[in-house]
């Protein structure tokens, strides 16, 4: 998982994903000459032998990572060089509904730049696997990754979870209050409240989704009414909480423990969202020696054991006090969100039933316009 500044942790959590809408899917292609349909086994060479492998290879890395922000990744970046010194790894964070289809104008044109990919956007990862273009592959560990946060042949390994939901200041709201999303509604929080636009982010989509289904379309309606401050970007949200601009953020990543005075709701009785953020070693890799380290050295657990929100996708590693595994809340909605990702013809009405209620999105993307092939 990635590092971050303490505010930015607790502001966003999720430096991972912050994509939407990715390429429609296509007939599986042809498999790309050396295309290995056998996982194997897992790796059992360390992370050590792995680094001296990499740096024999070249030593350099390509990682395209979904993302808010330019500097997302800077904590992921600087912890990989800590461990390993000598790999020269580019590191890219865009939304990754616009990576994905980066990636796939890379394959058309036979410009490949990423070695790695590493988004929110679940359903390319069956596309690509059916098209042959990810490497098979188990790093060290696969075996304990949660079965659903795990490709069975080695395709593509989540290597971090994350939960979309809510947060508000409880200095602001009360210690004792613990709002819901019935509450977000209620007069007294209008023009209070910041949120992600959910017609420009899946994973904040599924989540008002959610909502929907739930409380009804009244309370979209309602909610339309409260005068929220829209962004782009699901680290929005949580920086106007954070910074006090707003006492309530929706759509946006948190840690369920350590965040005071902020709360980030997952409390049984209301929905909210997780999924792992898939990972996956491209077949056409130039650097895959040094992808596999990456793979691995996010998978052990000394990363894992570091998340930022607690949560692992590995069984054998135990949260914080406070939490259970992700995959043990059932509001969590774990298996609703990858086929929720894969009916693209769903989200497409999704997005523009929330665009009549909330408006068009509005803004420049957070992490900048970064053309076809940065990082080249």
């Amino acid at each position: 998982m990635p590092r971050f500044s303490r505010r930015h942790v607790l502001a966003t959590g999720a430096a991972l994903g912050v994509g939407a809408l990715g390429a429609t899917a296509t007939p599986a292609a042809a498999a790309p000459a050396g295309y290995r349909r056998a996982g194997g086994r897992e790796e059992t060479r360390t992370l050590d032998e792995l680094y001296q492998a990499a740096l024999a290879e070249g030593g350099k890395l390509v990682v395209y990572a979904g993302g808010d922000t330019p500097t997302q990744q800077d904590g992921t970046k600087a912890a990989f060089k800590a461990r390993f010194p000598d790999i020269d790894l580019t590191l890219i964070v865009d939304y990754s509904k616009y990576h994905d289809v980066r990636v796939d104008n890379q394959f058309a044109t036979d410009t490949l730049v990423p070695d790695v990919v590493q988004f929110q956007t679940l359903q390319d990862f069956d596309r690509w696997k059916q098209q042959g273009r990810l490497l098979h592959y188990k790093p060290a560990g696969f075996s304990k990754v949660y079965d659903a946060f795990k490709d069975p042949q080695g395709a593509w390994v989540a290597t971090g979870a994350i939960a979309f939901s809510f947060m508000y200041n409880t200095a602001t709201v009360g210690s004792a209050t613990q709002l819901t999303p019935p509450d977000l509604v209620d007069p007294k929080w209008k023009g209070r409240i910041a949120s992600s636009y959910p017609h420009d982010d899946d994973a904040v989509l599924y989540l008002y989704s959610l909502y929907a289904r739930t409380y009804g379309w009244d309370w979209v309606a309602r909610f339309a009414a409260q005068d929220v401050q829209f962004g782009r970007g699901s680290n929005s949200p949580g920086d106007a909480v954070f910074g006090g601009q707003k006492a309530i953020g929706v759509g946006t990543a948190g840690s369920a423990v350590g965040t005071s005075p902020v709360t980030f709701a997952i409390g049984a009785g209301h929905p909210f969202m997780a999924w792992g953020q898939r990972t996956a070693v491209l077949e056409e890799a130039k650097n895959s020696t040094a992808a596999k380290l990456f793979l691995n050295w996010q998978l052990s657990k000394e990363m894992q054991n570091g998340s930022f929100n607690g949560w692992s996708v590995r069984s054998d590693v135990t949260p914080p006090a406070g939490l259970k595994p992700i995959w043990e809340y059932p509001n969590a909605n774990l298996d609703g969100f990858p086929r929720f990702m894969a009916d693209r013809a769903a989200v497409e009405r999704w997005k523009q039933t929330f665009a009549l209620y909330f408006g068009e999105v509005k803004g420049n993307p957070t992490p900048g316009w970064l053309g076809l092939h940065p990082g080249a």
